[in-house]
């Protein structure tokens, strides 16, 4: 059976006092005596009573509370974004909700709609693998409701963003590989709708060219960056008949997928073929070989983000201009591209 919640009324019936008494001395009111405080206190635990935050965000139009809405949890960049994130906030007096979107842009619109629901004083994201619909974005900007994205968002939006320099990450990339005399570098990216993945594949088209290399499109796929991607794919890339020499990964993931082909394919990595991702994932360093790896200053992006929103809270008048936090990325290399 469902259980009525306990309201504030039903503490004051108890008491025989105001429904208004109550929330007085629940709110510490110097007019309310000390006798009826403890009581109230007695009463409203007696009675298992949970305060309405939900009802207090409305009537105050604050709720000290910021929704955080990730592609997924399970990866160490996210992670470390998030523990920063709610370090700086909880100093701060802000709670977060942390929402996962798992990739799908439905997932993330119910996410958006859930916060605005919730009153929360504002929304941190990192867009969605599928998300080109911006609309639910616009409409938090609409609520006026400061929206600060991370790793993944859209120029379009002109909201405030924290990431690292993905084009120049590609470059750097492509510079180490080509300084290890590999000449046909194929890469697995992401999706070229995520302004990100556009980003490391224009990186390293560029870096391609600037090396005089030719580009051959069978060497650029695209894809979720998933394990099972990684695999997919470099398979795909040992049965051309000019196999590569390297694989840049635009994600760790997809990194370890094709290492694991190439190891039950006996292909010596970095001699027959050198390997690097992106991410600095903690089993980059575990498996065998080592994974060359981008580090993404995961710590400092979830540092800014938080300390971003709270500009935005606490200095209206900072209103009009943008914070566009751009950190470089640092290539951290392995054995597998040495």
């Amino acid at each position: 059976m469902n259980k009525k919640r306990t309201t504030i009324k039903d503490i004051a019936n108890k008491l025989n006092i105001s429904p208004a008494a109550v929330s007085k001395a629940m709110h510490n009111d110097s007019r309310i005596s000390k006798e009826t405080k403890e009581a109230v206190k007695r009463v409203a635990k007696e009675l298992n009573y949970q305060p309405n935050h939900l009802a207090s965000a409305l009537r105050k139009g604050k709720s000290n509370l910021v929704g955080v809405i990730v592609p997924r949890t399970n990866s160490n960049f996210f992670s470390s974004v998030l523990e920063q994130m709610e370090e700086v906030l909880h100093k701060a007096g802000y709670n977060i909700i942390i929402t996962q979107s798992n990739e799908s842009f439905e997932k993330e619109c119910n996410n958006i709609d859930t916060l605005l629901f919730t009153q929360v004083d504002g929304i941190i994201a990192s867009m969605a693998n599928e998300t080109i619909d911006l609309s639910y974005y616009e409409k938090i900007k609409a609520k006026g409701i400061p929206l600060i994205l991370f790793d993944r968002g859209e120029n379009d939006l002109n909201v405030d963003y924290v990431g690292i320099n993905d084009y120049d990450s590609s470059h750097m990339i492509v510079e180490h590989l080509v300084s290890k005399g590999c000449k046909r570098i194929a890469h697995i990216g992401g999706y070229r709708r995520t302004r990100i993945f556009n980003n490391r594949i224009n990186g390293y088209v560029d870096a391609i060219k600037k090396n005089n290399l030719p580009i051959d499109s069978e060497l650029i796929v695209e894809s979720s960056l998933t394990i099972e991607d990684g695999r997919k794919h470099m398979k795909a890339l040992l049965k051309l008949k000019k196999r590569p020499d390297a694989i840049y990964a635009a994600s760790d993931y997809a990194a370890l997928g094709a290492l694991q082909v190439l190891n039950e394919g006996n292909i010596n990595v970095p001699n027959d073929m050198r390997l690097v991702g992106f991410g600095n994932e903690p089993f980059t360093s575990l498996v065998t070989p080592s994974i060359t790896s981008v580090d993404q200053n995961s710590n400092d992006i979830g540092k800014l983000a938080a300390l971003t929103f709270l500009e935005r809270v606490n200095e209206p008048e900072l209103k009009q201009t943008l914070n566009k936090n751009i950190l470089e990325a640092k290539l951290i290399v392995r054995d597998s591209s040495k």
